[in-house]
C-alpha cells in the first residue's frame, strides 16, 4: 500500500510530460517563436488562422454590434485582479469603438467607483457583492435578447454555464486557464517546495484527471473558443479535440496610454521609495504574493544573489503571505504593498528588469505585457504560454526552469549585462509589445471575430477596408 501513492504520482508525471510535448510543439509555421515581421502577409479565413489574430490589421469596423458579456466579477476595488483589469480594458475599448456592450456580472460593493464604466451597461446578478448567479443573469439576458437580439454573446471562461451556452450559436468563450494547465501547475508547485513532496499531493492530484475529462466533454457545448495563448490554442485543438475552425487565439492587450516608457517617472519613483542612486541593478516583481506565483523561488534566489552583489535591489509590488518574508531579507528589498493601477507605470519604469517566477501555466499574466509595453525586459518561468507567446526571441529577456538554481543563473546573467544592455533589450520588448499586446490590437481582433460570428462574409481577410500596413 505504501507504494501506491508513488505509482499514481509517476502516472501523473508521465501525463505532464505528454502535455508538455503538446504545448511546445507549435507546428504551424505561423506559430513559430518569432515576432510578427513588419511585412507579415497572410490571406484566408480567420477561422482557420492558427496564430494570434492580433498579428493581423483590422481597421476600421464596418458596422456596429450589440454584444452581451458574461463575467463573474467586475473591477470594483482600487487594486482589481488581472482578470478584472483585462475585462475592463477589452470592453471599454470595444465601447469606445462604438459598439453597445451590456455586461452581466455580480454586484459591486456599495462604495465602488463606476465612473470608469460609464461607456458600458452593467446588469447585476446576485444579492451581495461578488455573488455570481448565472441562472439569474441568464434570465436578464434572455429578457433583453427577446426584446432586441444580441449580435454576439461573449463569456469569460465558464461565467455562462455550458448547459445554457449550448443553445447559443453566436457565442464565443475566452479561456484564461483550463484544467489541463491547472494539473501542470500542481506538479510545478510541489516540485518547487524546499524539502520532501507535500503529503497531500497525491490527494490533490486525485480529482484532477476527472476535471480534465469533464472539461473536454462540456467544451463541445460552446460554439467558439478563444484561447489567450498559442499553447492553449494548441491544447484545445489537439487534446480537447475542438475542431480547428472553432478555436481562435487572441492574446490579451494592455492600454498603450497607461503603459509606456517614461524614464523621468521611473527615476522619481526610485527616489520616492528610497532606492540609492548607486544601485547597480533594480529588479521588480508585481502581483499576488502567494505560493503559486513562485515567490519561494524568488525569495531564495535573491537572498543568495545579494551576498555577492550588494548593489542589487528588488522592488516588490503586491499583497500576500510572502510580503513579510521579503521584508526580512533586508534593505535591498523594498516592499510597496498593493499599488493602484495608476501607479503601475511608474513602478515598471523604475526597474531595469521585471521578474515573474510564476508556477501557473494558466493564462498569460498581464504584468508581463505591461512591463514590455514600458520598455522593460522580462525574466520569467520557462512555461509554454510565456515562451510561445511572449519571450519569442532571446532578446526579450531571460527564461528559467522553475527552480532556484536556474533563477539565480538568470539573475547573474542580468547582473553581468547591466542596465545599459538591459535597456537595449527593453526597447526590443517595447517594439514587439506595441505590435501585439496593445488594447487597440486586442479589441480589433475580438471585433473582427465577433463580426465574423454575425456575418460569414466578414470571416475573410483581407477585406477592402482592412489596414494593410
Amino acid at each position: 500500500m505504501k507504494k501506491k501513492p508513488f505509482k499514481v504520482l509517476t502516472i501523473f508525471l508521465t501525463f505532464i510530460v505528454i502535455q508538455g510535448i503538446v504545448h511546445v510543439t507549435l507546428r504551424d509555421p505561423a506559430c513559430s517563436r518569432a515576432p510578427p515581421p513588419r511585412n507579415f502577409s497572410w490571406a484566408g479565413d480567420i477561422r482557420q488562422a492558427n496564430f494570434p489574430l492580433n498579428r493581423l490589421n483590422f481597421f476600421p469596423q464596418p458596422e456596429l454590434l450589440k454584444i452581451a458579456v458574461f463575467s463573474r466579477k467586475w473591477p470594483s476595488l482600487a487594486v482589481p485582479g488581472g482578470m478584472e483589469r483585462h475585462a475592463l480594458t477589452l470592453y471599454s475599448s470595444l465601447a469606445q469603438r462604438g459598439h453597445r456592450i451590456i455586461v452581466y456580472t455580480s454586484p459591486l460593493p456599495p462604495d465602488s467607483n463606476t465612473n470608469s464604466h460609464s461607456s458600458l451597461e452593467l446588469r447585476f446578478s446576485g444579492s451581495s457583492p461578488g455573488q455570481w448567479r448565472p441562472k439569474q443573469a441568464w434570465l436578464l439576458f434572455k429578457e433583453e435578447d427577446d426584446r432586441e437580439p444580441f449580435d454576439v454573446v461573449h463569456s469569460e471562461s465558464v461565467a455562462l454555464p455550458f448547459f445554457l451556452a449550448k443553445s447559443l450559436p453566436n457565442l464565443a468563450v475566452s479561456w484564461h486557464g483550463i484544467a489541463l494547465e491547472a494539473l501542470q501547475s500542481l506538479i510545478l508547485q510541489a516540485l518547487a517546495e524546499d524539502g520532501p513532496l507535500p503529503s497531500d499531493l497525491n490527494l490533490s492530484l486525485h480529482s484532477q484527471p476527472a476535471k480534465v475529462l469533464k472539461e473536454i466533454a462540456f467544451f463541445q457545448n460552446y460554439a467558439r473558443h478563444v484561447a489567450i495563448t498559442d499553447a492553449a490554442g494548441e491544447m484545445l485543438r489537439d487534446m480537447y479535440q475542438i475542431p480547428a475552425g472553432r478555436v481562435h487565439v487572441v492574446v490579451n492587450g494592455v492600454s498603450e496610454e497607461e503603459f509606456s516608457p517614461d524614464e523621468g517617472l521611473g527615476l522619481a519613483l526610485r527616489e520616492e521609495i528610497g532606492l540609492p542612486r548607486e544601485a547597480t541593478l533594480v529588479m521588480g516583481v508585481a502581483g499576488r504574493l502567494v505560493k503559486d506565483k513562485g515567490h519561494r523561488l524568488l525569495h531564495s534566489a535573491f537572498s543568495e544573489l545579494i551576498k555577492r552583489h550588494p548593489g542589487a535591489y528588488l522592488v516588490v509590488a503586491g499583497d500576500g503571505p510572502w510580503a513579510e518574508r521579503y521584508k526580512s531579507i533586508g534593505h535591498q528589498v523594498v516592499v510597496l504593498g498593493a499599488i493602484p493601477p495608476g501607479k503601475l507605470k511608474a513602478f515598471y519604469n523604475a526597474l531595469d528588469v521585471f521578474v515573474n517566477p510564476t508556477l501557473r501555466p494558466q493564462g498569460l499574466d498581464l504584468t508581463l505585457m505591461e512591463a514590455m509595453q514600458c520598455g522593460k525586459p522580462i525574466m520569467a518561468t520557462r512555461l509554454p504560454s510565456i515562451k510561445g507567446t511572449l519571450v519569442v526571441q532571446d532578446e526579450f529577456g531571460f527564461l528559467f526552469s522553475p527552480n532556484v538554481e536556474e533563477l539565480m543563473a538568470a539573475m547573474e546573467a542580468a547582473m553581468r549585462e547591466g542596465p545599459s544592455r538591459l535597456a537595449e533589450r527593453g526597447r526590443a520588448c517595447r517594439r514587439y509589445a506595441a505590435a501585439m499586446f496593445t488594447a487597440r490590437k486586442m479589441a480589433a481582433a475580438y471585433e473582427r471575430l465577433f463580426l465574423c460570428i454575425k456575418k460569414e462574409s466578414y470571416c475573410s481577410y483581407p477585406l477592402p477596408f482592412d489596414e494593410l500596413v
